[in-house]
């Protein structure tokens, strides 16, 4: 587990030098290896790499790009270890070849879905991040229009900012779906309340698993119209019901005594008071059988260091863009809010999907 990480600081002089340069130059090679990856570059020599690499001019002529443009994209992917080159012996030019990290650039689906999140949704709006942690208000977001956090902009977002964004949240939530079932569904829940449903994905996944079970989607009202348009005329649907509420109101409701609570990819979405009130609305309408589960991601669960790395790192656009005030969790801060809503945190299964972990809370 993560928890351990963080913890010294083992870099020599030199290595920290490096370190300290590459966070300076990050938004130069982030855009160089975007435009490589637009253009066909990466691709290009993807293909070409497993024979004898590619010279300038097979990539200038093969891409209809100028000398300078192809030179400027490689001389800074080279520095950046997305490419290396292969010195000509006896005339030769020098060839060009993917490293791993460029293949993973071009090809690894999670590389591509965050990589074009953090473009078309962070990209600007993090120039604000500053303020945003001053103000507490997602002052990004200004850069896509004028809302007060991104959660009533989705259905208005412009592309690809809506695209990226749907993108993003679906990769790293559908994953999840199988192994939850497996928890979810032992014993069969009759009813089940979606909190933070928002295109009625998981509900959809649902019907689809079990033919009985009723699912009531919790949402705000543009992110409810939004499933009721998403799930129109699919078997099962009349099985899926909307439910507006806004939690950051006082009037905020929930269904009463529902079998199961879930919420995926949810409580980031607020800081730990409101996290804390929502938890205590949830245990408001439970009774001692209701079953709440509450599915997410903390840095200090992940078994790997890269996967702790990326959840911190996302937490900023939480700041920035989606609402001010969130992030990513540390799991001490969720089982303290958890605790103070009146439930105890039953178990915990951690390696869901690419990260999460599912936690079983009951009534206290």
């Amino acid at each position: 587990m993560a928890q351990a990480l963080y913890t010294q600081d083992y870099l020599s002089a030199l290595q920290a030098q490096r370190r300290a340069l590459e966070i300076v130059f990050g938004p130069v090679l982030f855009q160089v290896a975007r435009i490589m990856r637009k253009i066909g570059l990466l691709d290009l020599l993807s293909r070409r790499t497993v024979r004898k690499g590619l010279t300038l001019s097979e990539i200038c002529e093969d891409l209809s790009r100028s000398r300078y443009s192809v030179q400027v994209l490689l001389e800074s992917a080279m520095s950046g270890g997305l490419v290396c080159r292969e010195c000509g012996t006896n005339g030769d030019p020098e060839r060009y070849r993917l490293t791993k990290t460029g293949y993973l650039l071009n090809g690894d689906e999670m590389t591509t879905v965050l990589m074009d999140f953090m473009h078309d949704v962070c990209y600007r709006g993090l120039f604000e991040l500053e303020k945003a942690l001053d103000t507490g208000e997602p002052e990004g977001l200004k850069a896509a229009g004028d809302w007060p956090s991104i959660y009533e902009a989705l259905n208005s977002l412009p592309s690809p900012m809506r695209e990226s964004w749907f993108r993003y949240d679906h990769y790293f939530s559908d994953c999840t779906f199988d192994g939850a079932f497996k928890v979810v569904f032992d014993p069969p829940p009759r009813s089940l309340v979606d909190v933070g449903g928002n295109t009625g994905r998981w509900a959809l996944q649902c019907i689809n698993h079990d033919p009985t079970v009723q699912v009531t989607v919790v949402d705000l009202p543009q992110q409810i119209a939004l499933m009721k348009e998403t799930i129109r005329g699919m078997p099962g649907s009349e099985r899926i019901t909307g439910w507006e509420t806004d939690f950051l109101q006082a009037d905020a409701s929930l269904p009463s005594a529902p079998d199961v609570i879930w919420m995926s990819q949810f409580l980031d979405c607020f800081n730990e008071e409101q996290i804390t009130d929502i938890l205590k609305l949830a245990a408001d309408t439970m009774n001692r059988e209701t079953r709440l589960y509450i599915n997410e991601v903390y840095w200090d669960r992940q078994r790997f260091e890269t996967a702790a790395f990326v959840v911190m790192q996302s937490s900023p656009y939480f700041t920035a863009i989606a609402n001010g005030q969130s992030k990513f969790l540390f799991f001490p801060d969720i089982e303290r809010c958890i605790e103070a809503a009146g439930l105890r945190a039953e178990r915990h299964r951690d390696g869901l999907g690419w990260g999460h972990t599912l936690t079983l809370c009951r009534l206290a």
